[in-house]
């Protein structure tokens, strides 16, 4: 089978050595376990290799995919549909219109992207089953294991009667497999050590807090990172809004993002990151892994990362592939270094007074439409470039979910184009209109 078209969908014109060999592997007739690294290219490793055994004469779901969280689902749905197959994909999640998932299963996808709650929930209702499935992949298995989706993973495994060939990946060595996966003489690929070479283009610094404001010392160090884009993990969702709390008295546009919030409120952060609104994320673990966001220059460890797993994961968020990036340990009185860090990081001082990042060149515009409404990027760009009055290099990134759309427009233009184009209807509807806050 001839990849190169879609690989011209990702402007690659080649695979890693990661993606070539699980292209391999999973080609095969056994099971394979694929361990690499976040950020090196997992998902196209085993989206690519799966398309053979796709029939478009075939009804039912063939492939089914396991993740641990909504974000990851979306994620992988997104990356199917932009190699652009003849085949049907559909992403099933909590938080998701249960109504919306059971009509798109009256017409099955050949490929199904989950996380374990949702696809047993349809399972047990009779909506969903697997009779022609016979591929089982296990995304970030290792993360569903840690958030407790053991039984559900069992129960869905047991309903797959037809699986001829499973997949699991993680990002970090799987120690023990459950017996439940049905694992039988897997190929495992292990692309940890093959990695290592990226700790060359990781810079590691700590800074020491002053007193006893760790705070302060975090509103110091973002004004002197400046307009870099930059995590700042936390361990507790407290953390996350006290933080976020200090950055709205600073002025500081930034997003926060946990498992507090409602679903559409963490997919608008990150569509803003994505979009150049916003450059400071806030967050907890939640965002260490399986997140379709752009690369990270700085990751902040504000609350010590726990574990060495955890640690691999923010870290890996910055200093992805080619890229280099630096990650900061930021050392309250009663903070020390975490024992696994195996690196001297430099130490970094901090200015003696605050310097205000530069204002954002970007701007996210809201729209209450979306697939749903049958509306398309190409209808907001015509009516945001004939009716608002934007040039072509003033309206930036467009993303359209099912029933909202979202559009970056350059900051010094957006007041005006809102005020244009208000009255507009798209698709002969009127819709909502408003700066997304």
């Amino acid at each position: 089978m001839d990849y190169s078209p879609i690989l011209l969908n990702f402007n690659i014109s080649e695979l890693n050595e990661m993606q070539q060999a699980a292209m391999e592997a999973i080609s095969g007739d056994k099971d394979v376990v694929l361990i690499s690294p976040t950020g090196s290219g997992k998902t196209l490793a085993f989206l690519l290799p799966i398309l053979p055994l796709l029939h478009a004469d075939k009804e039912g779901v063939q492939v089914i995919i396991l993740v641990p969280s909504r974000e990851l689902a979306l994620q992988i749905e997104k990356v199917f549909k932009q190699m652009g197959t003849a085949f049907k994909v559909n992403c099933c999640y909590g938080g998701h219109s249960v109504r919306i998932e059971e009509n798109n299963l009256q017409q099955p996808p050949a490929v199904l992207v989950g996380t374990p709650g949702r696809i047993a929930h349809h399972l047990r209702t009779k909506s969903l089953v697997l009779n022609q499935t016979h591929t089982l992949i296990l995304d970030e298995f290792d993360k569903s294991l840690e958030m407790g989706f053991k039984d559900e993973m069992e129960f869905i495994i047991h309903q797959g009667k037809n699986l001829k060939k499973r997949i699991l990946t993680s990002a970090t060595d799987l120690k023990d497999i459950p017996n439940f996966v049905g694992l039988k003489s897997a190929i495992t690929l292990s692309f940890t050590n093959e990695h290592k070479d990226l700790k060359s283009a990781l810079v590691v610094k700590s800074v020491k807090v002053v007193g006893d404001d760790k705070v302060e010392a975090l509103m110091l160090l973002l004004g002197k990172i400046g307009s870099k884009p930059t995590i700042v993990f936390c361990n507790h969702r407290e953390a996350v809004n006290r933080i976020s709390d200090q950055l709205k008295v600073h002025k500081i546009e930034h997003g926060f993002y946990h498992g507090g919030l409602e679903q559409i409120d963490r997919e608008k952060t990150l569509i803003k990151l994505r979009n150049g609104s916003i450059h400071f994320l806030i967050t907890t673990d939640l965002a260490a892994r399986g997140l379709d966001i752009p690369e990270i220059e700085v990751v902040i460890h504000y609350q010590l990362p726990a574990t060495e797993d955890v640690m691999i994961h923010r870290n890996g968020r910055t200093a992805r592939m080619n890229a280099t990036g630096t990650a900061y340990f930021l050392l309250g009185p009663e903070d020390y270094l975490p024992k696994f860090l195996d690196v001297k990081p430099i130490e970094e001082t901090l200015p003696n007074s605050f310097v205000l990042p530069e204002p954002m060149a970007w701007k996210t515009l809201y729209i209450s439409a979306g697939k749903k409404d049958k509306v398309n990027k190409m209808d907001i760009v015509g009516m945001l470039l004939q009716k608002g009055n934007l040039k072509k290099d003033e309206l930036g990134k467009i993303e359209v979910l099912d029933k909202s759309a979202y559009a970056a427009i350059k900051s010094n233009k957006i007041l005006k184009t809102l005020q244009l184009v208000q009255t507009e209807k798209i698709k002969g509807k009127k819709v909502k209109m408003e700066i997304a806050s």
